[in-house]
Order: structure tokens, then C-alpha cells, then sequence
């Protein structure tokens, strides 16, 4: 595992998050939220004040080995007062109760009985953002006995409540960054899947449950096809999918959204199995193989949008693959035009633009496809599995995959990655 260091202040220690348990009780009528939550902890200096990301939640209170701990808010950050000087290694259980209606990251839907979490895991617990911080989690949600639910991590067997809910447990043992940390609950039902070696679920409301079992049917084959091209077997138990109201897509461990649009449009011919694709891809690149800081986010995204393209070849053929490479090449063309090209590499990640993710997404994957043609079919797929065997469940930056394509080609690609990834191509 990697540290997470949080500058707030001279007295800030950095650490290393190892595990978090968490109980949360959402209410769908009120969309609220109250959790209990336990954080395991490594000091990597001494020190006495450390600092958690908790979006807008109301920390009601913060204990250690059975003593309150005074705290306080800044911004979006929890920072916790240890109350004295703590020593470098000491391992920290902090027990932190919180309320809060959360705007963003646990999405709640009344009129479809649904629940479901996308990407800010800190709008609806206390975590580090980071996303070289992995740390495995013990997720235990409150929900009504007649839902089906989904989380990441293995199913625990389910307690019951009282007589209108249950408590939903999942376990990931795998540490993860904990922005795939989630869960999707509510009035669904399960579509049969047909299976290829992985146990595959499928989640849908009853009016897009037969839909859903058609558009998805490829879901083995593309989880074949990836694990071929990592090297790498698919790295959890169950891969399983949901389809809930709105989300453009969402990767979580072992877990991927897509919409109720998309399987509308998917199933009416408008669109191709491409986003199942994505969101798939990203439990090999993005899940398991993390870039190590959001500015480098382009090696999650654009290897993921890389491999979609190299699975519709092999679905679809290559005029598939040679559609896909001609967007991309005009969505550069046009950041270029109007001057909104970057490296892939950022300076910074903060509020980025519409032009900054084409970056990230369509660049990126453009870079990928230009290493395809420069290295060869042998050469690129051999790096691609180094690289991925190389790092699975570790965080990496651009050099990492430099390196494994310089070691697979025999190559200086120095110039190649100046030009694409560190300084803007003219």
C-alpha cells in the first residue's frame, strides 16, 4: 500500500488506512443517512492531528480506545485531534459516528425504489479520496427485506432486522482505493446471465429485467477477452451489474451501473455492447491497476477506453475499431483547433472541463492505439500484460507504463512519451 499524506496545517501526520468498517442506514424517504464506522490506521510519523475526507457529512462523534476525540471541519475535510502526541507505526481504531443528506454520491430514488452509490464515496462515509490509498472494507447496509442488493466484496449472510429490513454485509479483502467502494439496492429483480468461469449478477427493475438479459449476454465473453489481454484472471469472485435510473456508467470492485436509458437504447439498436465494455475494463485498468494521483486519472480512463475499442474489434470487426480510432482523432483534432489541447499528464486534477476529460479519455486511448502501431500487435499485448501483472492491486504512473513498453519493444519510447504524455504535441 501506498501512504496518504494531507497538508492541512504543520501538525498533520500521514497514514496508512488498512481497513474500514462501516454499518450505514440510509433512508430513502428523507434521502439521509447515518453511519458507524470504524477506521484501522498505520501513523507513518508522529504526530497528533490527522485528516479524513467527509464531503458534507455532520460527524456527530469521534472516539479512540473508548475516549472522545475533539474535531473539526475544513472545507470537505474531518480533521481529527489525536489529543496527544501519537508515535510513528502506531496502529489507530477510530470509531466515528455521522448523519447527513448526501447531494451527490449515494443517489436516492423514491419513485423507482432505488438506492445506489456512484464514485464519491466520501459524500456517504468517512474515507481518504486518495486514490493511492487502498484499504479493504467491511460494508454492512440497512435496507427493506423485500429489495435485492448488490455491494463490493463478497455477500456475507444476510441478518435480519426487524420485520420490514435486513442488514446486507459484503466484505472486500482485496485492498481497493475507496472510490470503488459501493452498492446498489432496491425494487429489482435478478436476470440470468450466461457464465463462462466467472459468477456474473445481473440487477434490473422489472421493466428492463428481459431487456437487460439480451443487451448483456456478451458479459462472459468480454470478461474472457480482457482477462486474455491483462494475462491476468478477472480478480474477484462475482462481476456483477446493475441497471438503476441515472448514471452515464460507474466502476466500482467487482461491481459496474449503467442506466435504464442505456439498455432502452442499447436494445432498440442505438447503441453497441461498447459501455458494458468500459465499465468492465476497468476492473483490470482502474480498479486494480490505480493511477497513483488523479493527474494521471488518463490511466484509468484511457486505457479503459483503449480496450473497449480492442474488444469491439474483436466483437464487431475492424471497421468497428477503425470508427473508434476516427473519433478520437477528430476530438484531438478539435481540442487542438481551439486550443484546449493538454498533456496527458496534468499539472493538477481540479475541476476539470469537458475539453480536459477528452484529454484524459479520448487522447489517452489515442496515444495507446499510436503505441499499437509503433511497437506491433506482439510487442504492444506483451507490454500490456507485463505491465498489468506487474502492478495489479498497486497504484502507477505514466513511467510504469513507459517502461514495460520500452522492456517489451526493445525500445527508447522516450520521445514517443514526451510528445503524447508530458508536454502537449504541437
Amino acid at each position: 500500500m501506498l501512504a496518504f499524506a494531507l497538508a492541512v496545517g504543520t501538525a498533520s501526520v500521514p497514514f496508512d488506512v488498512r481497513h474500514y468498517q462501516l454499518l450505514l442506514q440510509p433512508e430513502l424517504a428523507t434521502r439521509s443517512v447515518r453511519g458507524e464506522e470504524r477506521i484501522d490506521l498505520d501513523l507513518l510519523a508522529n504526530g497528533r492531528e490527522i485528516a479524513f475526507d467527509a464531503g458534507a457529512l455532520q460527524v456527530d462523534e469521534i472516539r479512540l480506545r473508548g475516549r472522545a476525540l475533539q474535531f473539526r471541519r475544513e472545507d470537505k475535510r474531518l480533521i481529527v485531534d489525536l489529543g496527544v502526541e501519537q508515535p510513528v507505526q502506531r496502529r489507530l481504531s477510530l470509531q466515528i459516528r455521522y448523519h447527513g443528506m448526501p447531494k451527490f454520491g449515494l443517489e436516492f430514488h423514491p419513485e423507482a425504489g432505488e438506492i445506489y452509490t456512484i464514485f464519491s464515496t466520501s459524500q456517504w462515509m468517512v474515507a481518504v479520496d486518495a486514490p493511492s490509498q487502498r484499504a479493504t472494507l467491511d460494508l454492512s447496509v440497512v435496507l427493506p427485506n423485500s429489495w435485492r442488493a448488490v455491494g463490493t466484496g463478497d455477500a456475507v449472510l444476510i441478518h435480519h432486522l426487524d420485520r420490514d429490513h435486513d442488514v446486507r454485509r459484503w466484505r472486500l479483502t482485496t485492498p481497493m482505493p475507496s472510490y470503488v467502494y459501493g452498492f446498489v439496492a432496491g425494487d429489482l429483480e435478478r436476470a440470468a446471465l450466461p457464465e463462462n468461469g466467472v459468477a456474473l449478477d445481473l440487477l434490473a427493475d422489472a421493466a428492463h429485467a428481459q431487456r437487460a438479459r439480451t443487451v448483456f449476454a456478451a458479459t462472459a465473453d468480454v470478461l474472457s477477452f480482457f482477462a486474455e489481454k491483462a494475462g491476468v484472471p478477472y480478480p474477484h469472485r462475482r462481476y456483477s451489474q446493475a441497471v438503476v435510473v441515472d448514471t452515464i456508467g460507474q466502476e466500482l470492485a467487482g461491481l459496474s451501473l449503467l442506466s435504464d436509458a442505456y439498455v432502452d437504447d442499447a436494445a432498440n439498436g442505438k447503441r453497441t455492447v461498447g459501455l458494458i465494455a468500459h465499465e468492465t475494463a476497468h476492473q483490470w485498468w482502474g480498479n486494480a491497476v490505480t493511477c497513483r494521483d488523479w493527474n494521471e486519472f488518463w490511466l484509468n480512463e484511457g486505457m479503459a477506453t483503449f480496450m473497449t475499442a480492442a474488444y469491439l474489434q474483436h466483437h464487431d470487426g475492424e471497421a468497428a475499431y477503425v470508427e473508434a480510432v476516427n473519433g478520437w482523432r477528430e476530438r484531438i483534432d478539435a481540442l487542438r483547433a481551439k486550443g484546449a489541447d493538454k498533456p496527458l499528464v496534468f499539472p493538477d486534477w481540479n475541476k476539470p472541463s469537458g475539453d480536459d476529460r477528452a484529454v484524459v479519455y479520448q487522447k489517452g486511448a489515442y496515444f495507446l492505439h499510436v503505441l499499437r502501431g509503433e511497437l506491433g500487435e506482439k510487442a504492444f499485448w506483451q507490454a500490456i500484460r507485463d505491465y498489468t501483472r506487474a502492478h495489479m492491486n498497486a497504484s502507477v504512473q505514466t513511467r510504469d507504463l513507459q517502461q514495460a513498453m520500452e522492456l517489451a519493444s526493445g525500445r527508447d519510447l522516450s520521445a514517443l512519451f514526451n510528445e503524447w504524455a508530458y508536454g502537449a504535441r504541437p
